[in-house]
């Protein structure tokens, strides 16, 4: 009998925390946001690695891989040479990434320094995690990329460390 209860207490267990999973799934994968995020993103000004404001509005009009990012993030870190050779290799297609650092100026700009990253990179601080969110990042994790098309559409969002392959397949039918 103690054998039976235990087998059903085991069952059940098992049943619980394999819907627990799913909706924590559910609830953590991002949300594909509305294309406000993009006017949103647009009406920014940030500095770059060197302290220089930019607006962000003048990547209007052209496909971009916004990807937010931060120093301490190993797996942020390791996707960027990645990144690099992928600007090299999609700059004739005219589409350019954008690296969103979530993390202070001072850290951002030893990165960059130490590490020839070949595309634009932004200070945020911590005010890029909220914007994230605005792009359906609802539990603020890194990296988080977002593909965004000439049009100003949001194509597709990327929670955690891109697989290259998948993203140049989807930058291949923007």
């Amino acid at each position: 009998m103690k054998g039976k209860n235990f087998l059903t207490m085991l069952v059940f267990g098992a049943l619980f925390a394999a819907l627990g999973g799913f909706f924590g799934w559910r609830k953590e994968a991002p949300v594909m946001p509305a294309n406000e995020a993009v006017e949103h993103l647009f009406a920014q000004h940030l500095a770059d690695a060197q302290g220089i404001p930019h607006s962000l509005g003048q990547w209007r009009g052209q496909p971009l891989v916004l990807n937010f990012w931060a120093t301490w993030c190993a797996p942020c870190v390791e996707e960027m040479p990645e990144l690099t050779e992928l600007q090299a290799e999609i700059a004739p297609r005219n589409i350019q990434i954008l690296g969103i650092g979530i993390d202070s100026p001072s850290n951002i700009a030893e990165f960059a320094q130490k590490y020839q990253i070949g595309y634009p990179l932004y200070v945020a601080g911590m005010q890029g995690t909220e914007l994230t969110r605005h792009f359906g990042n609802q539990t603020g994790g890194l990296p988080f990329t977002v593909l965004i098309s000439a049009k100003g559409e949001i194509s597709k969002v990327y929670l955690g460390r891109l697989k290259m392959e998948e993203l140049r397949r989807d930058l291949a039918l923007l």
